[in-house]
């Protein structure tokens, strides 16, 4: 978890966010969530998992709530950047999705501890939970809809494939879904096998557009 954290925060100088005071506060938030669940989970739990002062905690946070938000934020980036860096433009369309979903699903399988954190924590946050989720899942949409619609995809499969927002979105429930299966399963260290449905998933909603 400590390097999952790290690359969420890479400057180790400083006070701020990408300090090392604030990555060990994502961290210990993670361990502390992952111990007894968020609403069980006090400042107090938090700052002794990450060895810094209360003091410390509310130079950079004014509520826990504020604290997960930023542990959920940060990964939920460095998921992101892992699907983007996974995308070949040299490659077909198809072929692309199904690299994209097995960087995806093997960033979240690296850290099961964050992963039900994510997943699952986030949720007992209510309205300002479902507002970051939904923030993040929008950058998800986003980036699988932009991502698709600029292959140059049609090629000898048929028209080329123009994903709406509304179907990236749908593109992204489904695979949340299917996380949430897994973690519910205790088959987190198994999400590659993830990488097939989910691949599936994206293919028929694109086959949907050439409709």
């Amino acid at each position: 978890m400590s390097e999952t954290i790290e690359k969420a925060s890479p400057s180790k100088s400083g006070d701020g966010p990408g300090s090392e005071h604030y990555a060990r506060l994502l961290q210990g938030m993670a361990h502390a969530v992952a111990a007894k669940g968020y609403a069980e989970t006090t400042i107090a739990d938090i700052v002794r998992e990450a060895a810094v002062s209360r003091r410390t905690f509310y130079e950079h946070f004014s509520t826990k709530t504020e604290c997960l938000i930023a542990l959920y934020e940060a990964a939920s980036r460095l998921a992101l950047q892992a699907v983007s860096e996974a995308f070949d433009p040299a490659q077909p369309w198809h072929a692309q999705v199904e690299q994209a979903m097995t960087a995806y699903f093997d960033y979240l399988a690296q850290d099961p501890v964050l992963l039900r954190t994510l997943f699952v924590e986030i949720l007992g946050l209510g309205l300002p939970g479902l507002a970051v989720r939904r923030r993040v899942n929008d950058e998800i949409a986003n980036f699988i809809q932009a991502a698709i619609n600029s292959s140059g995809n049609g090629d000898a499969e048929g028209p080329a494939v123009h994903l709406t927002n509304q179907m990236a979105m749908t593109v992204v429930g489904g695979i949340n879904e299917l996380v949430l299966q897994a973690i519910e399963q205790n088959r987190a260290g198994d999400l590659r096998e993830l990488v097939e449905p989910a691949t599936r998933l994206v293919r028929a909603v694109a086959a949907e557009s050439r409709r």
